[in-house]
């Protein structure tokens, strides 16, 4: 194998693959919105074409929303070589609001952002140039090799922004055809923009909603203020029970399975130089308001954590009115680690909350979802084989971050396929996904194409 030649062609052919991601940037794949159905449908096909023109056997699968496209390598068989599965998605956030555009979100283009060159369109960071950067390498390797170094299979999927309704059935339906040694997740970023990383942790999630209720219709509170109990200030005591002093949770329980991070990842971290004033300045916070023994990167990437996300309850319109409410209600969400049990942890939530109701007042529950926490073993020899190859590319050892939000389609191939991920992209804090003016830096998609032809390599070696 001729690793050189394949990252020579990548520097070559630069502008040729800015020309395809350009094409692609041009679809206007909104997945949440039916006016942009046909785009999808043309962003699925134009990537089938693609890959089929590098010797993929791909095509178009029909969901009952949005269609997948999967591809597979002719790669040269070997038992000794791991198969993968790399996974992107093609839909796009709306671009709303237009009118905070600097140029149209579908006219891909370069632009100079303080002397760095950057791509900017919808969809330029969050997914397609990230996907890009994966076909850009595995094109270099058919230029030069006639095929790839491992067997590959892809999936890229067109409900990514809408929660990917349509992805569980697919994958229960095609688990065979789509298991794998291990899979490939671009949809994640960098530390800086010198820095590569390696997502290794993502908390789990638990979604409850709770409603209190007292007396059977809301009351005039000068008729019956003071003797009717109100589910507004049961709820809010409950509320401000579920932490202490500290910052710590205070439902019995719910630290079982929280585990301490390993010694060489909380020494990386602290050696890091994240400026945690910096970070909460920015939004105009001053004080970290999670566990008061845990620095900012422990709270945000490892710790779990509760947050009350909303509150409904009494009168809400314009102006006054004196009213004693009979329901009050809160939307609570769990960011859960390491084995914690999602379902343990909501149980211990409605048995905190009903513990602490008066006589008069009821509780009723309703989840939105709970999902396990994921972290992928960190003496796997695929990581280290990964490692070495960003090292290669970037010149620094590659960060082993934590992820403080949830990638549904990690844990559906851990669960469904039984296959770990290693969550590798370019992406950087700067680049405005899902907002106006959104970017990628033409280094990380140079440097990223360069880097996943270092990572298959390293992996076939």
């Amino acid at each position: 194998m001729s690793l050189d030649k394949v990252l020579d062609v990548i520097d070559r052919d630069l502008e040729k693959s800015l020309e395809r991601l350009y094409a692609l940037l041009r679809i206007q794949s909104v997945s949440t919105d039916p006016g942009f159905r046909n785009e999808c449908r043309k962003a699925a096909d134009w990537l089938a074409h693609e890959l089929t023109a590098l010797h993929f056997k791909a095509d178009v699968r029909e969901t009952k929303g949005l269609p997948m496209v999967v591809g597979h390598s002719r790669a040269r068989k070997s038992d000794k070589k791991p198969r993968v599965l790399f996974y992107g998605h093609y839909d796009v956030q709306p671009p709303d609001p237009l009118d905070q555009w600097e140029t149209p979100p579908f006219d891909p283009h370069l632009a100079d952002a303080n002397g760095v060159k950057c791509i900017v369109a919808r969809g330029s960071a969050d997914d397609k140039g990230q996907l890009m950067t994966f076909l850009e390498a595995c094109r270099a390797f058919i230029e030069v090799e006639g095929d790839l170094p491992l067997p590959v299979t892809v999936l890229f999927e067109g409900e990514e922004e809408t929660g990917s309704p349509s992805l569980k059935p697919f994958l229960d339906a095609n688990k065979k055809e789509l298991s794998a040694d291990l899979a490939f997740v671009c949809d994640t970023d960098m530390w800086d923009v010198r820095t590569p990383a390696v997502t290794t942790m993502l908390r789990g999630l638990v979604m409850e909603e709770v409603t209190i209720t007292g007396p059977n219709r809301d009351l005039h509170s000068g008729l019956f203020g003071g003797a009717a109990i109100n589910p507004i200030r049961v709820l809010t005591h409950i509320l401000a029970a579920l932490h202490d002093d500290k910052g710590r949770i205070a439902i019995p329980g719910f630290y079982d399975g929280a585990h301490e991070l390993p010694d060489a990842v909380r020494k990386q971290w602290k050696g890091l130089g994240f400026d945690e004033k910096k970070f909460l300045g920015e939004f105009g916070l001053k004080q970290a308001a999670g566990e008061q023994d845990r620095n900012v990167l422990e709270q945000i990437w490892a710790r779990p954590t509760c947050d009350v996300n909303g509150i409904i309850g009494g009168y809400t319109g314009v102006g006054a009115k004196t009213v004693i409410p009979s329901k009050a209600s809160a939307k609570v969400s769990f960011r859960i680690v390491g084995e914690q049990d999602p379902f343990k942890i909501q149980a211990a939530f409605r048995d905190f909350v009903k513990k602490r109701l008066p006589p008069d007042c009821t509780a009723e529950f309703q989840s939105h979802g709970a999902s396990p926490a994921l972290q992928l073993p960190l003496a796997s020899p695929y990581l280290t084989k990964a490692l070495n190859a960003l090292e290669e590319e970037w010149g620094t050892p590659a960060v082993l971050k934590g992820c403080g939000a949830s990638i549904p389609i990690v844990g559906s191939f851990k669960r469904d396929l039984n296959m770990d991920s290693l969550l590798i992209g370019y992406g950087l804090d700067d680049d405005r996904i899902h907002s106006p003016n959104e970017k990628y830096n033409l280094s990380s998609f140079h440097k990223g194409t360069r880097s996943w032809a270092r990572i298959l390599a390293e992996l076939a070696a």
